[in-house]
């Protein structure tokens, strides 16, 4: 089977930091849903950076409540990689299936502060695409998006974050119906 010596879901789990079975590991995974959450949710606790990642992708299809947790936690992980991929992950409602999307009391804390301050710009692009899921609902989140539009150091971060301020493309067509 895809020509793997072990194909156990822990294994399966190993493969996605070997970078010529990484594709065939994560497909396996994925087909495999619910059975392999377990390892998949061991898998972020891996000491190779691409395991830890991979398993973040795969939680961005499979998530359940019972990882949501750990999934937030990625956002601190020390490989920017990771925290990219953990910010894709809680940000992307359109690979989610059912699962509800966590709230803001949940992830919008360390949206802000990945977006005010992460070192690398592209977590920073991607905590702005989380933080731009609550700007027409929390005063903190445009505050921040505005100020990261304002004055981050990367152009790209500052042409994303303005997506979500009011006449960015995003925060217009995501405004509430007015009440009528």
């Amino acid at each position: 089977m895809l020509g793997f010596v072990r194909t156990d879901n822990e294994a399966l789990v190993s493969y996605l930091g070997d970078p010529q079975r990484t594709v065939a590991a994560y497909r396996e995974l994925l087909r495999r849903k619910e059975d392999a959450l377990g390892a998949i949710r061991a898998g972020l606790s891996h000491e190779d950076a691409a395991v830890r990642e991979g398993c973040c992708r795969l939680l961005d299809h499979l998530v359940d409540s019972g990882s949501m947790g750990r999934l937030i936690a990625m956002a601190d992980d020390p490989d920017a990689r990771v925290r990219i991929a953990a910010f894709h992950a809680l940000a992307c409602d359109r690979c989610k299936g059912d699962t509800c999307a966590p709230g803001a009391d949940r992830v919008l804390d360390p949206a802000l502060h990945h977006l005010a301050s992460d070192p690398d710009a592209r977590v920073r692009a991607m905590a702005a695409e989380l933080v731009g899921k609550f700007v027409h609902t929390d005063d903190r989140a445009l505050a921040a998006l505005q100020a990261s539009h304002a004055r981050d150091p990367s152009p790209a971060v500052r042409k994303k974050a303005g997506w979500f301020t009011p006449g960015g493309a995003i925060y217009q067509r995501t405004l509430p119906p007015a009440p009528r």
